[in-house]
């Protein structure tokens, strides 16, 4: 996305209620629960806190623009909150513009889901079930307690780089996101927010089945991708999904011997439709990756990575790792940028603890460029050789890095070579046609197979076993003829 950090602002600005707070604990009523349990926090305080991250959150993730879809998602969420526990407190529900699979909570009632994990959802039961399960954190006050950890502790906002923590220094600051929504929670809070999630969809009318059919949808995503992700996402940050269906299990039997069966709404045809269009996976203001390019509407311009290397997009950069290398490439925005390019090199590298060994002005693309290479030490590395482009373009200032320790550098120089020189910028006219991929809906055919499905989707298609996880399948299931299900095209 090659937004600005903002961790440092963010992080003084929570840090000082969690401190005061702090020194005024008490015991309160936990209002799941019902126990007396030490509290940082008081109700006031969480919701100023959530008030407070609920404007960053806006800021740096994005709201989803889709008024329609954000008047659903919010619907259903208070009417679940109004069966839960703490009903009275000032619930907020919004989908946030990213394409992570997640969902998550702030203290005080402001509950997120992505845009990227609605596709994942069958129906509306299911919808339900994940927001359930975050109002669950928020009633049981784990929200409040992980985050008052945290804070109290000084882990501040800072997540983990993206793929190792040597990425940071390139930043000047901590790596931008907003990580204490991120945080984990201890297993026992995850299958407490779970029971919660389940107690809360029964009662709102909802069938309790639909927490249990995300979590195997969420435990298939596991089996086919591993937990191994860029960004942060509910794999990441809840425990095994797949451990946690049977769990769940006596929590659905119970609720249903309350709820009627007529009344248990899945309203599937309605989520699906509320879905359709929906943005799949990057989006043009955030930049695009398409292959091994990374194209930018907004900003237009594109670079292209080597073949086979993994690319991940983030609020403030997109990496590239090398397949079973230490070596990674960084594009990112500086962060001071007055001066001579010459001066914002050298100033900004030497602020990373990178000295220089060469440099030179240069023309990248027609673009004024200052290229040069740099050495020191990286936490988690070791030392590194860093070879670092600073293109002027669009009244801003890129900086492009490959990086790699001594040994491993010399076996990818040629590919960062070819990176640095392939940053260049698009006429107005490429950037218009920068679309992204959006969900549709389609009834399968006699014939059709996973594979044939995703070959028509067109550029950017996603995976067969993908598609199939998407629809509620197995990914050993082929598609039954008939049936409605969601694919990916090509904008």
């Amino acid at each position: 996305m090659l937004r600005r950090p903002f961790a440092q602002k963010l992080y003084l600005r929570a840090l000082v209620p969690a401190l005061i707070s702090a020194s005024f604990a008490a015991c309160a009523t936990n209002p799941v629960t019902g126990d007396r349990e030490l509290s940082l926090m008081s109700e006031a305080q969480e919701i100023q806190t959530g008030r407070e991250l609920d404007a960053e959150v806006r800021r740096q993730m994005g709201i989803y623009r889709d008024a329609a879809l954000q008047q659903y998602v919010n619907d259903i969420g208070l009417r679940l909150a109004r069966t839960s526990h703490r009903p009275n407190i000032p619930w907020h529900f919004a989908v946030v513009d990213q394409p992570a699979v997640n969902a998550f909570a702030l203290p005080g009632g402001y509950i997120y889901i992505t845009r990227g994990i609605l596709p994942y959802l069958s129906n509306e039961a299911e919808l339900a079930g994940v927001l359930g399960h975050e109002i669950g954190h928020v009633t049981a006050r784990h929200s409040a307690a992980a985050y008052s950890k945290a804070t109290s502790a000084g882990v501040g906002l800072a997540l983990l780089g993206i793929f190792v923590p040597s990425t940071r220094p390139l930043q000047g600051v901590a790596e931008t996101a907003l990580g204490v929504l991120f945080l984990k929670h201890g297993r026992d809070d995850e299958l407490q927010a779970d029971r919660l999630g389940v107690e809360y969809s029964a009662k709102g009318g909802w069938d309790p089945e639909g927490i249990a059919g995300m979590l195997t949808t969420l435990a298939r995503i596991d089996d086919a991708t591993g937990s191994r992700r860029g960004v942060p996402n509910w794999l990441a940050t809840h425990p095994a999904p797949a451990d946690r269906v049977q769990q769940v299990r006596a929590s659905v039997a119970q609720a249903k011997t309350s709820v009627p069966a007529q009344t248990r709404a899945r309203d599937e045809a309605q989520f699906l439709t509320r879905i359709d269009g929906i943005v799949y996976g990057d989006s043009p203001e955030q930049g695009i990756v398409r292959g091994n390019s990374f194209l930018h509407a907004d900003m237009r311009f594109e670079l292209r990575f080597p073949e086979g290397w993994e690319i991940q997009n983030a609020p403030s950069q997109v990496a590239a790792k090398a397949p079973g290398e230490e070596a990674y490439m960084l594009l990112q925005l500086a962060q001071e940028a007055s001066g001579s390019l010459e001066s914002i090199a050298v100033g900004g590298m030497r602020n990373a603890g990178l000295r220089q060994v060469d440099g030179g002005r240069a023309t990248i693309n027609g673009l004024e460029a200052y290229v040069g290479t740099y050495q020191g030490t990286m936490q988690g590395v070791g030392e590194v050789i860093v070879r670092a482009a600073h293109i002027a373009h669009e009244r801003r200032v890129f900086i492009f890095a490959g990086l790699a320790p001594g040994g491993v550098y010399d076996r990818v120089e040629r590919s960062i070579a070819q990176s640095l020189r392939s940053f260049e910028p698009l006429s107005r006219e490429e950037a218009a046609r920068i679309q992204p991929n959006r969900i549709d809906l389609y009834t399968v055919r006699q014939g059709d197979t996973w594979q044939s499905i995703a070959k028509r989707s067109g550029e950017g298609n996603v995976p067969a076993t993908t598609l199939a996880i998407m629809n509620n399948y197995d990914v050993n299931q082929e598609p039954r003829p008939g049936d409605r299900i969601k694919i990916v095209v090509s904008g």
